[in-house]
C-alpha cells in the first residue's frame, strides 16, 4: 500500500506541474514583465488563475465572471457559467485535486516538515461555508450592487481577497517594472498580508484556502454529487478499518460520504485502502 500510495503521490504531483506549466506557458511574460494579449485569453481555463500572471494563456473563470457581472449591462454570463457547468460536470473538484496551480502550492508547502494545526471540528465545519459567502458576497452581489457612478462594480474578490493574484500576478510584474513598485499602497499591502497567511497556514493546516475561501472550489464541490467522475465505497469488501479517513487531506470520510462537496479527489483515500473498496473513475 505504501508503494502505491507513492506512485499515485507522484503521478498526481506530475499531472499538477504539468497543468500549472500548461495554463502559464508563456515564457517571454515571466522574462519581459508583461501580460499575455493573445486570442487564447478570451477563453476560460477551469481553475483558478490569474488574469495578470504573466505567463498566463487563458482567462480565470472567477475573474470572468466578476467582470460580466459588474458590467454597465449586468448581464448574466451564460458563456463563463456554461464553461463552469461543464468543468464541473464532467470532473467536480478533480479540477481542484489534480490542475489548480494554487493547489499545487499549497501542497508542497504542507509537504515541509513542521507541527501540524488542527482545526477543531466545529470551528471548521462553520469555516467550510465561508468560501460560500465569498462566492455570493465578493463574486456575484458586490460586482452587481455596489457599482460607480457608471454602473459598473468592481472585480471584489479578485480586488481584495484572492491571493493567487498577488502570487502569480503582482508579485512577477512588480519584480521587472520598477513603476509599478512606485505606485504601491494599502490595497497591495492588505492583499499581501492575505497571501503570506495562507502561505504559512499552508505549511500548518493542508490547504486552507481551497477549505475555507476560494470560490471556484465552492462552485465546483456543488457538482461533486453529479459529475461525471464519482467516488464509490464497496460494501462488501470495506472493513471499517477507518485508513480512507484519516489520510484525507480534506478530512472527509469516504465510507460516508464519497462524493461529498469538500472531496478534491485526490485518490489518497483509494491508494490507502487495504481490501480496494475504494473506487473512482467515470460512471457509476
Amino acid at each position: 500500500m505504501e508503494k502505491r500510495g507513492k506512485r499515485q503521490s507522484r503521478i498526481r504531483l506530475t499531472i499538477q506541474v504539468l497543468a500549472a506549466a500548461l495554463f502559464n506557458g508563456y515564457a517571454a511574460g515571466f522574462a519581459e514583465g508583461r501580460i499575455f494579449t493573445g486570442n487564447s485569453k478570451a477563453v476560460c481555463v477551469p481553475v483558478l488563475n490569474c488574469y495578470s500572471c504573466p505567463g498566463a494563456l487563458g482567462a480565470c473563470p472567477i475573474g470572468s465572471l466578476q467582470a460580466v457581472l459588474g458590467g454597465r449591462r449586468h448581464d448574466f454570463s451564460f458563456y463563463v457559467i456554461g464553461l463552469i457547468m461543464l468543468f464541473g460536470l464532467v470532473l467536480g473538484r478533480v479540477i481542484c485535486g489534480f490542475l489548480c496551480p494554487f493547489g499545487l502550492v499549497q501542497d508542497l508547502l504542507h509537504r515541509i516538515p513542521a507541527p501540524r494545526l488542527r482545526v477543531p471540528k466545529k470551528a471548521d465545519r462553520a469555516l467550510r461555508w465561508l468560501k460560500y459567502a465569498v462566492l455570493a458576497l465578493f463574486v456575484v452581489l458586490l460586482p452587481v450592487f455596489l457599482t460607480n457612478k457608471y454602473g459598473i462594480g468592481a472585480p471584489y474578490f479578485c480586488k481584495y481577497i484572492c491571493p493567487a493574484g498577488i502570487l502569480e500576478g503582482a508579485l512577477p510584474l512588480l519584480a521587472k517594472n520598477e513603476s509599478l513598485r512606485a505606485g504601491l499602497g494599502a490595497l497591495f499591502n492588505w492583499k499581501l498580508g492575505i497571501l503570506i497567511a495562507v502561505l504559512v497556514l499552508s505549511v500548518l493546516i493542508h490547504r486552507p484556502f481551497c477549505k475555507y475561501l476560494c470560490p471556484l472550489g465552492a462552485l465546483y464541490g456543488l457538482f461533486n454529487r453529479f459529475s461525471l467522475y464519482r467516488m464509490s465505497v464497496d460494501g462488501d469488501k470495506c472493513v471499517g478499518c477507518g485508513k480512507c479517513a484519516r489520510v484525507c487531506p480534506m478530512d472527509v470520510d469516504v465510507t460516508k460520504n464519497p462524493n461529498s462537496a469538500e472531496c478534491i479527489r485526490c485518490g489518497r483515500c483509494r491508494a490507502e485502502c487495504p481490501t480496494g473498496a475504494v473506487r473512482s473513475g467515470f460512471g457509476k
